[in-house]
């Protein structure tokens, strides 16, 4: 105990103190009386994979309560990127930044689970159109997507706009740790991603990477300097706003053959271009860290940090672009899920005006349904949806046009397990 006490003490109190904000309470802050102006041009390239096994639900035998998962896919996302963002103070602790993405590569890949192939995988054995009538009266040799396939998009990301404030700085008040407030803004700047193009030639055009939805993320961070090591924590919240020109899949209500379940109610109440397009999910964020400094010279301005940190993100449920979105064209509703892992990050700084950095990023997805719209509303308000097949005689308001039988129904959905991402991040950050 003895021995655990005097490691804690060296930590704190054994070394000089320096206070200086870890780097996710950085702030630029002008007009200071020593530091008139801040400015902080960041350029990094981020490479991020996604990997997951897809399963389909599936009754077993002619139990209609009996539903098994079977192995179907593994998907893989990769994402590269350019990162370019500056960052200036406008006034004392106050901070604007802008960011803007460069999106190198955008692909996605889906191959057959070993031990599933073209004779015996669901997925290119359908028995079903989306409005539930029977495929054909053969059998079950509907498709409803090639595979293996890979889809290919790219180009420029949507833009960032930011502004924090930090109420306690420590490298002006040791006393006091360095707490900030921001907010986040991603403007829908990219051109919108259209999931019913066919973007599987490599030699061909790239599909967009815009969602046209604004995105509001409000963040609050703490970080306390103490001798080697600064702990520190951040909380944000995500608010998606559709914008203008959103996709819905009811623009594809005239699609041949149909991708919609009830396509005729396309447009009409309840089923408008709100009701029927993206609903980006909401998310919810925490991390906790700790930076260490093993190596400081305040003489030449340089600066060893170790960064190591938890993460946690809750992702809400929202009809959005999903794994399954570029293979089945259309926006597909998804289930909560969490996102849970850390990061290992090292961060040199040279010379008082240039750092570089480099980290890994380490996320488990928790597994969740991928296809799971909602079959209708009670528009007349009797209590019950009514679920029936609607005819030139006898439409059927009720039925949710998005909603596909063939995916969406209880028994034959798709969900994402073993799901994983891993993120580098590569860049340096230059102040003056």
């Amino acid at each position: 105990m003895h021995r655990f006490r005097a490691v804690i003490a060296a930590l704190t109190l054994g070394v000089p103190f320096a206070a200086s904000a870890a780097d996710i309470t950085r702030i630029a802050s002008s007009f200071e009386d020593d530091d008139p102006f801040d400015l902080f041009l960041d350029v990094g390239f981020e490479r991020t994979q996604t990997r997951a096994k897809i399963v389909r639900e599936q009754l077993a035998g002619g139990d209609a309560t009996d539903v098994r998962e079977v192995n179907e896919l593994w998907y893989k996302g990769v994402d590269a990127r350019l990162n370019l963002a500056v960052a200036f103070g406008l006034w004392k602790d106050l901070e604007f930044s802008f960011k803007l993405p460069i999106v190198f590569q955008q692909n996605e890949t889906w191959n057959f689970v070993s031990g599933t192939n073209q004779g015996n995988s669901t997925i290119t054995n359908s028995c079903f159109n989306a409005d539930g009538s029977p495929y054909s009266a053969e059998g079950c040799v509907g498709r409803l997507f090639q595979v293996p396939q890979e889809s290919y998009r790219g180009g420029v990301g949507n833009v960032h706009f930011g502004l924090a404030y930090a109420f306690f700085n420590q490298e002006k008040d040791d006393t006091k740790p360095t707490w900030i407030i921001g907010i986040d803004y991603e403007a829908p700047t990219a051109k919108q991603r259209d999931p019913s193009l066919d973007n599987t030639d490599p030699d061909g055009d790239r599909g967009n990477v815009g969602d046209r939805v604004h995105k509001y993320q409000l963040y609050t961070a703490f970080s306390r300097r103490m001798g080697v090591a600064e702990p520190y924590f951040k909380a944000s919240y995500t608010i998606p706003v559709r914008g203008p020109g959103a996709y819905s899949n009811c623009d594809q209500s005239g699609a041949n053959p149909p991708n919609l379940g009830a396509p005729g109610n396309c447009y009409k109440e309840p089923w408008t271009r709100n009701e029927t397009g993206i609903h980006a999910p909401s998310q919810t964020a925490l991390t906790f860290g700790m930076e260490l400094v093993p190596f400081e010279s305040a003489a030449k301005s340089q600066k060893l940090t170790l960064d190591l940190r938890l993460l946690g993100n809750y992702v809400g449920r929202g009809r959005y672009y999903n794994e399954l979105s570029s293979a089945l064209r259309k926006l597909l509703t998804s289930d909560d899920y969490l996102q849970v892992g850390g990061q290992f990050g090292v961060t040199a700084r040279a010379a008082q005006a240039f750092t570089i950095y480099a980290s890994g990023k380490f996320l488990y997805n928790t597994d969740h349904l991928l296809t799971t719209e909602a079959i209708g509303q009670d528009v007349n308000g009797d209590g019950t949806v009514d679920t029936a097949a609607p005819t030139e005689l006898r439409p059927n308001p009720d039925l949710n046009p998005t909603f596909d039988w063939r995916y969406d129904l209880v028994s034959r959905r798709f969900r994402a397990i073993q799901s994983t991402t891993f993120r580098f991040d590569l860049g340096a950050t230059f102040s003056f």
